[in-house]
């Protein structure tokens, strides 16, 4: 890579957040993260961007949107991040990139604890009972204040072969869950196959 070009998409980029507003008149971007701790923004100076699906080519002025922002300062603003960065020179650039996708590389994370896991890692882990009964594929979690759920799908549901499957909503706590094996890709629970 050549001094000072981009560094190239990164093959593990995960989307972690979202450019909502201009902040300041310096320049400044405000940035919704998606995890109520955005530490993932934090762990990288560097941000890769992609304008939303619904804003393709729809840039005021005919702003290009860069497709890295190296990120000079970040700091948390209420529920938001507000952040500079060498590739904003004033308002009305920051102004352009409303609405813009933000990812980083999911290698920068910082390392979580042990019995931590992020999301993005337990996203379609296998999913068995004690009994060794497959219950499906985690699709997604929802986060209830409290704790945490796995959206499990049958395999028959994901593959859009049953209208009688449906899907299962199992706590992610230690009552429910007895071990998560990333490098398996499962997940053993203790949940029934008619729950």
């Amino acid at each position: 890579m050549a001094d000072g070009a981009d560094p190239a998409w990164p093959d593990d980029a995960v989307e972690v957040g979202s450019i909502v507003d201009a902040w300041g008149i310096k320049g400044w971007i405000k940035v919704q993260p998606y995890a109520a701790d955005p530490q993932a923004l934090f762990a990288t100076k560097r941000w890769f961007l992609k304008p939303h699906e619904s804003a393709l080519g729809h840039r005021p002025g005919g702003a290009v949107i860069p497709t890295l922002l190296r990120i000079v300062q970040a700091k948390e603003h209420g529920d938001a991040i507000v952040a500079q960065a060498q590739e904003i020179p004033d308002r009305t650039a920051a102004e352009a990139l409303h609405g813009v996708r933000i990812f980083v590389s999911r290698s920068s994370f910082p390392t979580a604890d042990a019995d931590e896991y992020y999301w993005v890692d337990l996203i379609g882990l296998a999913v068995s009972n004690r009994q060794g009964e497959a219950l499906g594929t985690v699709v997604g979690l929802l986060d209830t204040g409290a704790h945490s759920v796995l959206r499990v799908a049958p395999d028959a549901l994901r593959e859009g072969k049953s209208a009688q499957a449906t899907e299962r909503l199992i706590p992610f706590v230690a009552a429910y869950v007895d071990s998560v094996s990333l490098p398996e890709r499962r997940i053993v629970v203790d949940w029934g196959i008619d729950y």
